[in-house]
């Protein structure tokens, strides 16, 4: 059944919200912690998801897109539908979409996920939800859900086709999951994108709760795995928090689901400083900075457009001492390539460019074309498929020995990311 492609719709909530009216509305029988912006929303996802589950909460988790498996998106107790109860959840909702599909409102691929991810929530039950938006907010199909928690991760220039061609228009729009009433935890922001989300809030109602102002992150340091963090909540400050996390916007993550977690509980009472320290030992982001195998190391990463390469980049640097990083790169052709080029530039002593399996993945001829205004013709290599491409990285950074200090670096997309991660655990099995 063609239900269109994820980035390519109508942009309106009338189709989901017909749809689920049709369910009884799934959406309402749940509290939800509504996460939109632009970096950092699939991450903070899971690390507020990791401190409810700590506190013995049964936790609905929606994001998107996956690494891997459609089943990725949807989750209980921090594990993927299975695929019976996956494919369960669809035979039950399909008559009604069928049923919305011939009032004339045709129901799309994103609606149908997300309304899938309502009702099975709904269905288990859980006791709270962790809803991601997939693109925006205002529209997007996720905010038929009213977030009594509304959270906004950074924002930055991307999908500039689709939510403005600058960053007081894209905070307009992620700015529509502020709901009257609702605690809204937004995460440091530039000037002009904390302008607008603070107009937003003051119209609807919504009271704040500001990164660097109510709550933040006090102290930092590298360790082993990730880093050690002092992080002020907004009921308490929270010590010695060991977080298998790298860089300084895990940090920022982490604080944010920390605050959305305070604010979602009520009262004045902080969390469980050992709850906390717990829940945030145990976390994981899959294709952010991971490392995949040693000798050499090879870390992918989901970064997909300037602010995400900057955050990934900084944290590579402060995390990793590689004397040589060789980059194996693929991006859709719809993102600010160039710019990512730019940043990757100082970092990365070879280039490879090459395809993911996205049908909007970057044709690695054009790819290449870009990459040698900025690296020159000699840095850059060109490989079709994706293995190959791996394979060329890890095996330039062979030849330069064992004690060379050199990385692989995979990163361009979150295509690329699960893309590298089913390759190279397939290798490793």
């Amino acid at each position: 059944m063609d239900r269109g492609v994820e980035w390519d719709f109508e942009p309106t909530l009338d189709r989901i919200a017909a749809l689920l009216d049709l369910l009884g509305s799934p959406q309402r029988a749940y509290p939800v912690i509504h996460i939109a912006g632009t970096n950092g929303k699939t991450s903070t996802a899971r690390l507020t998801e990791a401190l409810l589950r700590e506190r013995n909460l049964r936790v609905g988790r929606f994001t998107s897109p996956h690494l891997v498996s459609m089943r990725e998106r949807i989750t209980v107790d921090g594990e993927p539908l299975s695929e019976e109860r996956f494919a369960q959840v669809y035979e039950e909702i399909i008559p009604y979409v069928e049923l919305t599909d011939t009032q004339g409102r045709r129901i799309q691929f994103f609606e149908l996920l997300t309304a899938m991810a309502f009702a099975a929530f709904a269905d288990t039950p859980v006791d709270v939800a962790v809803i991601e938006a997939g693109m925006g907010g205002s529209w997007d199909a996720t905010n038929v859900a009213d977030g009594t928690v509304a959270v906004i991760t950074p924002i930055s220039l991307d999908h500039t086709d689709r939510l403005g061609p600058d960053i007081p228009s894209i905070a307009g729009e992620k700015a529509g999951i502020l709901k009257p009433g609702a605690t809204a935890i937004l995460a440091q922001q530039e000037l002009e994108a904390a302008e607008v989300l603070m107009r937003r809030a003051g119209e609807v109602g919504a009271v704040v709760a500001r990164e660097g102002l109510e709550f933040g992150v006090l102290a930092r340091e590298v360790a082993i795995g990730g880093q050690l963090l002092t992080l002020r909540g907004l009921k308490g400050v929270y010590d010695e928090v060991y977080l298998p996390l790298y860089g300084a916007h895990q940090a920022s993550n982490a604080v944010t689901a920390l605050a959305a977690v305070e604010a979602l509980t009520g009262g004045d009472e902080p969390l469980d400083t050992d709850l906390v320290r717990q829940a945030f030992a145990q976390a994981s982001s899959p294709g952010r900075l991971e490392v995949l195998r040693r000798n050499p190391t090879v870390v992918v990463d989901a970064a997909h457009n300037p602010g995400g390469m900057q955050a990934t980049l900084d944290a590579l640097h402060e995390a990793f001492d590689f004397a040589k990083v060789v980059g194996v790169v693929a991006a859709m052709g719809d993102k600010d390539v160039d710019t990512m080029l730019e940043l990757l530039e100082p970092m990365l002593e070879e280039i490879i460019v090459t395809r993911n399996s996205s049908p909007r993945s970057m044709a690695p001829e054009e790819l290449a074309r870009l990459a040698v205004a900025v690296f020159g013709e000699d840095r850059v290599h060109v490989v079709e498929r994706l293995d190959d491409a791996i394979d060329r990285g890890i095996g330039i950074a062979d030849a330069e020995g064992e004690f060379s200090g050199t990385g692989v670096l995979i990163t361009g997309s979150v295509v690329t990311a699960g893309d590298a991660r089913h390759l190279l655990r397939a290798e490793g099995e």
